[in-house]
C-alpha cells in the first residue's frame, strides 16, 4: 500500500507545486490522476520514486518511509517502484530482450550487466512477460524497429521485471494513437488485477480514466479536489478540476465524450 501524508514540493520561494497532499493507494487497484497541465500530477509521481525530492511530508510504501531513505537504502527501494514513461525511455540500438533486462540492473552485479550475462531465471521471466503482452516474437529486434504501442509494451515489461510493489505510469498513452492507447490502458488494468499490483497513472484523457481505472483523483494547482469512483466524476466535479482552465479534446464535457 502507498500512503502519502501532507506532501509538499516547492522550488525556492515560489508557490509550492504540491500543497499538503494526502493520498492512499491500496493494493490491487488502478488509480488515475487527472488535472490540467501544471496541476502537479507528474511532480507527484516523481516525488514518489524520489526523482524529485519532496520539500516535506511522508511517502510510505508497504511500511517503508521512502522520504527518509538515502544511499543504498534509496536504491533498494527504487527497485520496488516500477515506472512507465510517456516517451518510452528505450535505447534504440538495444534489442527488446536487452531493453526489458535493464529492469533487472538493480539486482545484478555490474559485470553481469556490462557483459549482458543475464541469469536464466531472468530470461525465462522476460519471455513469460513478453508473451503475456504480445511481444515475445520481437525479442531480438531493435527497439527503434518497433511501433509506439510495441515500444510502450516493452516499457511495461521492463518495469515488471523489477518485481515492483507499485507501478507508476506517467502519461503512458500520450504518444499513442487512440486505438493503441486503449490497448495499453486495458493491458495495465489487466496486469494490475492479475499480479495484484497497485497502479498509479497520471493521465490527461478523462474518458480513458473513467473507462479503465477503479478510482479517479482530480488535482488543481497542487491540491487534490476530487477523489472518488469514476461514476462520481460528473460535470460538477469536472468544473471544479478544470473551471477557467483550457480543456483539450480529451477533457471535453462528458456528454460529448460518451
Amino acid at each position: 500500500m502507498l500512503k502519502i501524508e501532507n506532501l509538499v514540493k516547492a522550488y525556492g520561494a515560489d508557490d509550492p507545486v504540491l500543497k499538503g497532499l494526502d493520498l492512499d493507494v491500496p493494493g490491487e487497484s488502478m488509480v488515475s490522476i487527472i488535472g490540467a497541465s501544471g496541476a502537479g500530477k507528474s511532480t507527484l509521481l516523481r516525488c514518489i520514486n524520489r526523482l524529485v525530492e519532496p520539500t516535506s511530508g511522508r511517502i510510505e510504501l508497504n511500511g517503508t518511509d521512502l522520504t527518509a531513505l538515502r544511499g543504498a537504502g534509496l536504491r533498494e527501494a527504487r527497485r520496488r517502484i516500477g515506472m512507465v514513461f510517456q516517451g518510452f525511455n528505450l535505447v534504440d540500438r538495444l534489442t527488446v530482450m536487452e531493453s526489458v533486462q535493464s529492469g533487472r540492473l538493480g539486482y545484478l552485479p555490474t559485470w553481469r550487466a556490462v557483459m549482458r550475462r543475464y541469469p536464466k531465471a531472468d530470461i525465462r521471466r522476460a519471455f513469460e512477460l513478453m508473451s503475456r503482452v504480445g511481444i515475445a516474437h520481437y525479442a531480438n529486434r531493435r527497439a527503434d524497429e518497433l511501433s509506439g504501442g510495441e515500444r510502450q509494451r516493452v516499457g511495461v515489461v521492463r518495469a515488471l521485471m523489477q518485481e515492483p510493489e507499485i507501478l507508476l505510469a506517467d502519461e503512458p498513452t500520450a504518444s499513442l494513437d487512440p486505438k493503441t492507447s486503449e490497448q495499453i490502458m486495458e493491458l495495465l488494468r489487466d496486469l494490475s488485477r492479475e499480479l495484484k499490483l497497485p497502479v498509479l497513472i497520471n493521465i490527461h484523457n478523462v474518458h480513458e480514466a473513467r473507462s479503465y481505472t477503479d478510482r479517479i483523483v482530480g488535482m488543481r494547482f497542487g491540491r487534490i479536489i476530487f477523489d472518488g469512483l469514476p461514476d462520481a466524476l460528473d460535470e460538477a466535479a469536472m468544473d471544479r478540476i478544470y473551471d477557467g482552465l483550457p480543456r483539450d479534446a480529451e477533457t471535453r464535457p462528458l456528454a460529448e465524450a460518451l
